[in-house]
């Protein structure tokens, strides 16, 4: 009996598969990973707008500001230029790895299997997850927090709770992550769209309040914490990665949500409005809050959470945490589980569905915050803070996600030609299981990188990792991918 097979069209630019017994039988295959179909992408350039907004607007970018002067030695003014200019930095890998996405429909760990190996593609897609459910951990519990404050100003009895109220408001604010998840993209598009005016509101209605118990003169003119004389090149360029590494993780996975765009126009621009002028608006608005924290409550208060915790009104308090709640389940949501709900896909389609990696993914992130939850609960003592954490954890993944990002790209525009045989990519067929020319690529910019951490002379490889890592991998796998072409035509001719 003939099998029946896999079939593509195009429709203005919009590649459709009808999978056939082929894709559908194979073990690459599932309906979750699937290519959306035409009809399926609906987002256009205002809902990846709100989407850039619901995932900017959130307490980690907030604090930013006070990361960059406290940990890198910037003055203020320094700090501002840094993430403004690392934002329009990291569109030019988020615009050009959304561009299959859009095209074909496809995932990021799909569009991996292109550049690493239909089976290796679960390597780069593993680092990406694990560095997911970290920061799902993080932004998890200032949601938790959030909801324990939302609760202890509603029951004036939930305060005796302390750390358990938090710990309860953590499980109940992971609980509703998972929820929004389970329920598709179209839920996740809902709650961006209804969260981003609702966000841009309270970042005014903040501005607003902390604006008359600050100068925005003295905080410009404060000096660096660096020492006296030091040249601002190196401190700015290792700021700037580290703020470009705040969004190495979506330039990878931005195909799990390009997937749904109408067009290649709509992608772009959605998230040129979205991105850059977003996040400079709400780190400026962190900068601004946390030099004004000390006249408005007494003492100087470094995330926003906290900040609106010590208002003495408890109707202003609730209504200011239902709205933080909203903000980081919109963050949380888009950017910390969609991706590694898809990479754990990627392991077994057949055998872990959404539903599964949704759970895993939720696991994984609560084993991660399992020393910070116990110290809530007084099981342990431990002086190492949350925010500590998350800005020397930037550095290090953005130079493990650098590499990555630079070789999709390659592989995508400059090998492939923008052209990818859509149902080979389920199949186990047309692509290689391992591409070693992506593990070359990838692993030697990851290996200079671990050397340099003992070396003063070659400190800046791993200091500036997101840029050296991915301008090294791309060079590298162009490179390989050439001389293999070269070779391969040699031996056809000698044929």
């Amino acid at each position: 009996m003939q099998q029946n097979r896999s079939h593509v069209t195009e429709r203005e630019g919009l590649y459709e598969l009808d999978a056939g017994s082929d894709v559908l039988d194979s073990p690459r295959y599932n309906h979750d990973i699937a290519p959306t179909k035409v009809h399926e992408r609906t987002w256009n350039k205002w809902h990846i707008t709100a989407l850039w907004i619901g995932m900017s607007v959130c307490v980690p970018t907030y604090t930013l500001g006070g990361v960059l002067t406290a940990y890198f030695g910037l003055s203020v003014g320094e700090a501002l230029l840094a993430i403004l200019l690392a934002n329009v930095i990291v569109l030019i890998p988020l615009t050009l790895n959304a561009f299959a996405g859009t095209k074909y429909g496809i995932p990021f760990p799909v569009l991996l299997r292109s550049s690493f190996g239909v089976i290796g593609s679960n390597v780069p897609c593993l680092i990406r997850a694990l560095v997911a459910c970290g920061w799902f951990g993080i932004q998890t519990m200032f949601g938790g927090l959030a909801i324990h404050l939302f609760l202890g100003s509603v029951f004036e009895g939930w305060k005796s709770l302390g750390g358990t109220g938090e710990v309860i408001g953590f499980m109940m604010f992971w609980t509703l992550n998972l929820w929004v998840v389970l329920r598709g993209a179209e839920s996740i598009k809902w709650l961006e769209t209804l969260s981003a005016p609702l966000l841009v509101a309270v970042g005014l209605g903040l501005l607003v309040w902390a604006m008359p118990n600050v100068s925005l003169t003295e905080l410009l003119a404060q000096p660096p914490k660096r020492p006296e004389g030091a040249s601002v090149t190196g401190y700015f360029l290792a700021g700037l990665t580290a703020m470009v590494g705040f969004w190495a993780t979506l330039s990878l996975n931005i195909p799990d949500f390009s997937r749904y765009a109408k067009s290649q126009k709509d992608q772009i621009l959605g998230q040129i409005f979205g991105l850059p002028l977003t996040m400079f608006l709400f780190a400026s608005l962190g900068v601004v809050m946390t030099a004004a924290s000390a006249k408005l409550v007494g003492v100087t208060v470094s995330d926003p959470v906290s900040l609106i915790g010590h208002i003495q009104s408890p109707a202003w308090v609730a209504f200011a945490m239902a709205l933080i709640i909203i903000a980081t389940l919109s963050t949380n949501t888009a950017a910390n589980i969609v991706s590694p709900t898809n990479d754990f896909q990627n392991l077994a389609p057949k055998l872990i569905n959404r539903t599964k990696a949704v759970m895993f993914t939720g696991l994984v992130g609560l084993a991660l915050m399992g020393h910070e939850l116990l110290k809530k609960l007084g099981l342990i003592v431990s002086n190492v803070s949350l925010e500590t954490v998350y800005s020397n954890w930037l550095l290090g993944y953005s130079s493990l996600l650098g590499p990555i990002a630079g070789i999709m790209v390659v592989d995508y525009f400059l090998i492939k030609k923008q052209q990818l045989d859509l149902a080979g990519l389920y199949r186990d067929d047309v692509y290689p299981a391992w591409n070693w020319n992506g593990f070359i690529a990838f692993g030697v910019p990851v290996v200079l990188t671990l050397l340099s951490l003992g070396s003063d002379a070659f400190s800046w490889f791993y200091s500036y990792g997101w840029f050296t890592g991915s301008a090294l991998g791309g060079l590298m796998y162009y490179g390989l991918c050439t001389m293999r072409s070269s070779d391969t035509a040699v031996a056809d001719t000698s044929i």
